[in-house]
């Protein structure tokens, strides 16, 4: 009895160790992976293509929108929501994926009993919407990334003065040391100015692409250096303590504003979540009307009316200092 019972617990010992071995495989597989792993930002992945460092520099603008080819098709507005939006895919992809998303949505609309004029101008409607939203959102998102990062770089760029390299030479840092998005922008800077470009203008471009509102008082604070001179050092210590501070004053007040957000969010589902479930508990509720094009009347009218409302407590419970 014992000889069994050994034999088994040797095999549930190997069978434990076995196990064991393969998940330090898998670690040391992943770690090892991950300490190849430099290119921290999209500058850098550009770079491993053994390309010259003007391709480099001429691929980010292109993959931005900011050749001129681009801007000549392009509305300004739209060509600078793009640009700070950070999207890479072409344009003609990115409108195509937009408009047959926009279609879907017109069928899916239709298929429920939407009249084919009531259609096409949803379609009209929807068709510059979408694209414009989702840029939007991604702006929204890369600017929120490059706020949190930007005290950090300034930090960065500071401990490089105190190092005594020139300015041109923290900004080349920051490209090297962060991750995407500040980092690839202020690569963008340091190859214009190695390239010809002077530092003020290379920072004015960075402004156009990125758009945060923190950025001019870091460009106001390089421009006056350059040309009256001063201790920068000091100044981007306290920038980045004041951009700190602000994010922080900016977060306790969304805190603070949070049951005026929570209840636009109440009221909009509400009514959605009503018709869901009528909808499923009960399919013929809405049958007689169905058809008829003042129901479709009184629909819009209703989430017109619900989303201005919304929008005025959104307007509400946001600040912008």
């Amino acid at each position: 009895m014992f000889d069994g019972l050994s034999a088994i617990y040797v095999v549930y010992a190997g069978a434990a160790l076995t196990g064991i071995m393969i998940a330090e495989a898998c670690y040391l597989l992943y770690a090892g992976r991950s300490d190849k792993r430099t290119a921290i930002n999209r500058r850098m992945k550009l770079q491993e293509n053994k390309i010259s460092q003007e391709q480099v520099l001429i691929q980010l603008r292109k993959e931005r929108g900011l050749d001129a080819g681009t801007s000549l098709f392009s509305p300004d507005r739209f060509r600078a929501l793009r640009t700070q939006s950070g999207m890479i895919m072409p344009l003609s992809k990115f409108l195509m994926i937009t408009s047959g998303v926009a279609m879907a949505m017109t069928l899916v609309a239709l298929w429920y009993g939407l009249p084919l004029l009531m259609g096409l101008l949803l379609f009209v409607v929807l068709l510059p919407l979408v694209p414009v939203m989702v840029m939007r959102f991604k702006r929204k998102r890369r600017l929120k990334r490059f706020g949190v990062q930007l005290p950090e770089a300034l930090e960065l760029i500071t401990r490089g003065l105190k190092a005594g390299h020139p300015v041109p030479v923290a900004i080349a840092m920051v490209s090297r040391e962060m991750p995407d998005p500040i980092g690839t922008e202020f690569g963008v800077v340091a190859d214009e100015v190695t390239y010809g470009s002077d530092l003020v203008s290379a920072l004015n471009s960075l402004f156009d692409r990125v758009g945060h509102e923190d950025l001019p008082l870091f460009i106001t604070a390089v421009s006056i250096q350059s040309s009256s001179g001063g201790n920068l050092r000091e100044i981007l210590d306290g920038l980045a303590l004041t951009i700190r501070e602000r994010g922080k004053l900016r977060r306790k007040v969304r805190a603070i504003s949070t049951e005026g957000r929570m209840s636009a969010y109440i009221l909009t589902a509400i009514p959605a979540l009503l018709f869901a479930a009528i909808m499923a508990l009960m399919p013929g509720f809405y049958r007689d009307v169905w058809d008829e094009p003042k129901t479709w009347y009184m629909i819009g009218g209703s989430v017109t009316w619900l989303m201005l409302g919304n929008l005025m407590m959104f307007k509400m419970s946001n600040f912008r200092f």
